[in-house]
């Protein structure tokens, strides 16, 4: 009985940061909101800078709990490669084991204007964004090319928007235009950039393989080799982001992300570990490569840069074919490079979190308080949900 009380407890570690990251959130866009407000007679890059700021506040106490409450490491490699590593310590013996990150590349220590291409598996690919952005002091500009379904989410939604998120349509539905105008009004502002694609479009998930299979037919009816383990890339976003901001970026960052464990004993993928798996210390070992592409290397026509991003994700395919696929069981399972450990400082994280569940705390404890927390809750959704429906 006890014993299955610790593994139930344990199997919950996941609700405290749940609890506060969102718990913060309407104590966060009430200060949001208030310099919004303040700042509507302003130039527009005085907004952003404090936005910014105040997202990196945020994303902070965000990695407070994916880096220090789960023990990950971020080092950097011999050679080219830059490592994470994630270890972990269970409440019973029988439980211990040690879960990894590793991400090997060409990640500059300093910021750069950047477009953030990479696989997608699953909502820690976010995180792993997050995680590369404060090793360059980059944090407050990652921005993201969202599925526009997103932007329904309460209060996220309308913020992300905000923020500099771009929310765009598959397919024919795709507006071009509206894209371009969000992207311009960006540069415009002077905003920094680090805007996080995932091509695909959607996850690449092995439990719906009709997905994969439909992927798989269009590349082969197009003309273009056949992947197995990263979905065919769609090129619109990627292009008009490269095409809009080509003289304002610096580079590409193309990222790989490989997430070990996730092959069952029939050598199949499986699906790939989610946030709640990941912040109960339960995920298996992750692996991101990063290739840092100048512009000039990048096609400009949308016809080159098709196949130019789909040789891209040749490269994935290839990379993640030896990871999971290899006949050298020796080989499997890593990306080269030998990693030197390094701890993400509590000083970039644990302020943040201090300062937002201080102030959400002095908010609860009082009934007005508490008041106007439920009706940023449900004003601020509701606001957010109007506010997206009749501006991108």
């Amino acid at each position: 009985m006890l014993l299955s009380l610790v593994l139930h407890t344990y199997s919950m570690r996941y609700v405290l940061p749940a609890a506060v990251m969102m718990g913060t959130a309407p104590t966060y866009v009430l200060a949001w909101g208030a310099w919004r407000l303040l700042s509507a007679v302003l130039p527009a890059r005085f907004y952003r800078e404090v936005d910014d700021r105040l997202y990196t506040i945020y994303q902070s106490m965000v990695l407070f709990f994916f880096e220090n409450y789960t023990g990950v490491q971020v080092g950097k490699t011999e050679g080219i490669a830059t490592s994470v590593v994630l270890c972990q310590h269970s409440m019973a013996a029988s439980l211990v084991h040690l879960n990894t990150v590793i991400i090997y590349g060409d990640l500059p220590k300093n910021k750069e204007n950047v477009i953030y291409l990479s696989n997608h598996q699953c909502t820690v690919d976010w995180i792993i964004a997050d995680m590369l952005a404060i090793r360059q002091n980059a944090l407050g500009h990652v921005r993201y090319v969202l599925k526009d379904g997103l932007k329904w989410l309460p209060l996220y939604g309308w913020y992300f928007s905000q923020h500099g998120g771009v929310y765009v349509k598959r397919s024919a539905k795709f507006n071009e235009k509206e894209m371009r105008e969000k992207l311009r009004a960006q540069m415009k502002a002077e905003t920094p950039m680090y805007l996080v694609i995932f091509p695909e479009g959607t996850r690449y998930n092995p439990e719906i393989p009709k997905v994969i299979a439909d992927s798989q037919s269009f590349a082969e009816k197009e003309g273009l080799a056949v992947l197995k383990h990263v979905l065919t890339p769609r090129v619109k976003a990627t292009h008009v982001a490269i095409d809009t901001m080509k003289d304002y970026l610096d580079a590409v960052y193309d990222v790989t992300v490989a997430y070990e464990g996730t092959v069952d004993h029939k050598g199949q993928r499986k699906l790939a570990p989610s946030m709640t798996e990941f912040l109960s210390k339960e995920c298996p070992r992750v692996h991101i490569f990063i290739d840092r592409i100048e512009l000039k290397d990048i096609p400009e026509e949308q016809m080159y840069m098709r196949r130019w991003l789909h040789e891209r994700f040749e490269i994935k395919d290839k990379l993640l074919i030896e990871f999971y696929d290899a006949k050298d069981s020796k080989r499997r399972n890593k990306f080269p490079g030998k990693s030197v450990h390094s701890k993400l400082s509590l000083k970039k994280s644990l302020p943040s979190l201090l300062f937002l569940g201080g102030l959400t705390a002095s908010m609860l404890l009082t009934e007005s308080g508490r008041k106007l927390y439920v009706k940023t809750w449900i004003y601020g959704t509701l606001i957010g949900c109007l506010w997206v429906s009749i501006k991108p």
